[in-house]
């Protein structure tokens, strides 16, 4: 009986420390056992966050060089930022775009003008916001180009990175990325980051492209910081 005891204490303990919260390897565990691994995870479970700085459930400190993939980099829990979260959610936490509403006229505004945009569209991430881009310059190609129905190309350079829907990882050229998820979405052509030379020519040649997609640096291939003169003379192009 005493050895049973100990076993169950020793159990718990294992995945509770002694403040009550769950230990590292008690989240771990319950989330690859439900959860759909999509990364190679750092051995790190947090618990919260505070400016630049992360705690895990062990109470350690960490700073936090990833700012959630740069998305929350004004920091996490922003007084400022979680007071406008719940001003709004206390007023009105949802509409459709079957009504008007009077925020996202401001936000819009307010956008445009910081942007120089004529307008913007909202969405909910960034791959999101790729893929409409490429909705647009498509309908921009068959519509004000004169590209033959169906036939419109977009050109992205070499190690991009945008998401993981299937638009994004068509034009990916990471085989871990498009290995199975086939077939993908045609009218993809891709050229070498940094080479203004390989854009000039693929334009020249081809009149049904409608755009260039290309990061500014490119971050997933490793921070690949692209010649002075690059996004000049691709604007110029």
């Amino acid at each position: 009986p005493i050895g049973n005891s100990s076993a169950i204490f020793l159990h718990r303990f294992w995945y509770f420390n002694m403040s009550g919260n769950k230990t590292q390897n008690y989240v771990v565990r319950r989330e690859e056992k439900f959860g759909v691994k999509t990364f190679d995870t750092m051995p790190v479970t947090v618990t919260r966050g505070r400016g630049i700085f992360l705690w895990d459930v062990d109470g350690n400190r960490y700073f936090d060089f990833t700012s959630a993939y740069s998305a929350i980099n004004q920091g996490h829990c922003h007084p400022k930022i979680v007071n406008a979260l719940k001003a709004q959610a206390e007023t009105l936490t949802m509409t459709a775009r079957a009504v008007y509403n009077e925020a996202l006229g401001e936000y819009a505004q307010y956008v445009t003008s910081l942007l120089g945009y004529d307008k913007v569209l909202p969405v909910s991430s960034g791959v999101e916001a790729g893929d409409m881009a490429l909705k647009v310059a498509r309908r921009w190609g068959y519509i004000k180009k004169g590209i033959p129905d169906n036939e419109a190309k977009i050109v992205f350079a070499k190690g991009n990175y945008w998401g993981r829907t299937l638009a994004a990882i068509s034009s990916s050229t990471d085989l871990v990325c498009k290995q199975f998820y086939g077939p993908h979405m045609p009218g993809f052509l891709i050229i070498p980051f940094d080479d203004l030379v390989a854009l000039e020519n693929i334009l020249k040649n081809d009149p049904n492209i409608c755009a260039f997609m290309v990061e500014c640096i490119q971050g997933e291939a490793g921070c690949v910081v692209p010649s002075p003169g690059y996004l000049k003379g691709i604007r110029e192009l």
